[in-house]
């Protein structure tokens, strides 16, 4: 009887796996369809007030796949540049460019510290379904460029996407081996868009060690902007999440002076604070700021070391009435 039950339970297990399989070779796929018909429609938008409009997530963490797809549409890039390189992948299953990659079947280059991005290329069939390499890598201002360069990517290419929760203003700042015509940075709406501000860079950086709370990353939107504009991008707008930039370089941007009617900027609202412990701690609104107000920040215009609490106002009116009820004016994160 024990080995008929044990026969049987096995025979359930290995069904359950089957299907558990099956599933989840057929889930991206969906994703893939669906994301493919919102294409269709948002290619037909010749015209449109603000890219808030194009937004729609397949792999991406927020809009993002919507967005890249629609500037891509407008720019026509070359084919020859269809290519792209993101970092601060983690494990590549939410990123900016798989669907670009699966959807458009560009040819692509993604590095994270972590060995992940690679393992999961290789289990999923992506590493020889498409052009993709994945490197291992701990990415710093003097290794980007030499790290592009020996992976075959230099000069001309279609997009680029920086995501490493940290070094992200000085990193962008030092590439000079590749010349994206798309560009996207993750910024950190906590430190405000007034000022133009980045964590002091850190080699060895990491987002939550020592500083725990998770918000204390990455820099401003105004010193993005300032730096996108210095390197030859024009500024196209954000998520609507307040998580990414979108630049497009001079060269291409006449191409959407018709296109995009509005350049609109969002502060985040997302609660992704952490305790000690490293678990969720969920604050939000300006209690956020309070939580970093008192670490070093680097004004990236005057090199100055400032902090949050010594900037008040650190939010415009704006930016402050699109993260709280109220509209008074800002005070105590001192």
């Amino acid at each position: 009887m024990r080995t008929l039950k044990t026969k049987a339970l096995s025979f359930v297990r290995r069904i359950k796996a089957s299907f558990t399989g099956f599933m989840s070779s057929r889930i991206p796929q969906s994703h893939i369809l669906l994301g493919r018909m919102a294409c269709w429609h948002t290619r037909q938008m010749v015209a449109i007030h603000s890219l808030l409009q194009v937004e729609f997530k397949v792999f991406s963490q927020w809009g993002e796949d919507g967005i890249i797809d629609w500037i891509i549409e407008r720019a026509d890039i070359p084919p020859h540049l269809h290519t792209f390189i993101e970092f601060g992948v983690e494990d590549y299953r939410e990123s900016n460019t798989r669907f670009l990659l699966q959807n458009r079947n560009w040819r692509g280059l993604i590095m994270d510290g972590s060995s992940a991005a690679d393992a999961f290329l290789k289990s999923s069939g992506l590493a020889w379904q498409y052009d993709i390499t994945a490197i291992t890598t701990w990415i710093t201002m003097s290794n980007i460029n030499d790290l592009f360069t020996e992976a075959g990517f230099s000069g001309e290419i279609g997009l680029l996407s920086i995501d490493i929760d940290g070094n992200d203003y000085w990193v962008w700042e030092s590439i000079n081996a590749i010349q994206p015509i798309i560009c996207i940075c993750e910024y950190n709406a906590v430190f405000g868009d007034i000022w133009p501000l980045s964590i002091p860079y850190q080699e060895q950086f990491a987002r939550t060690l020592p500083e725990y709370s998770n918000l204390y990353f990455g820099a401003s939107i105004s010193a993005l902007r300032s730096l996108g504009a210095r390197k030859g991008y024009r500024f196209l707008g954000t998520t609507s999440a307040g998580n990414d930039l979108f630049f497009i370089r001079e060269d291409y941007a006449s191409r959407f002076d018709a296109a995009l009617q509005t350049v609109a900027i969002r502060p985040s609202k997302f609660r992704e604070s952490r305790n000690l412990d490293r678990t969720l701690s969920y604050a939000g609104g300006l209690e956020r700021l309070r939580l970093i107000a008192d670490l070093p920040l680097v004004n990236t215009e005057t090199g100055e070391m400032q902090k949050l609490k010594d900037l008040e106002p650190v939010y415009s009116e704006e930016w402050l009435g699109r993260i709280t009820s109220s509209s008074s004016i800002q005070k105590g994160i001192r």
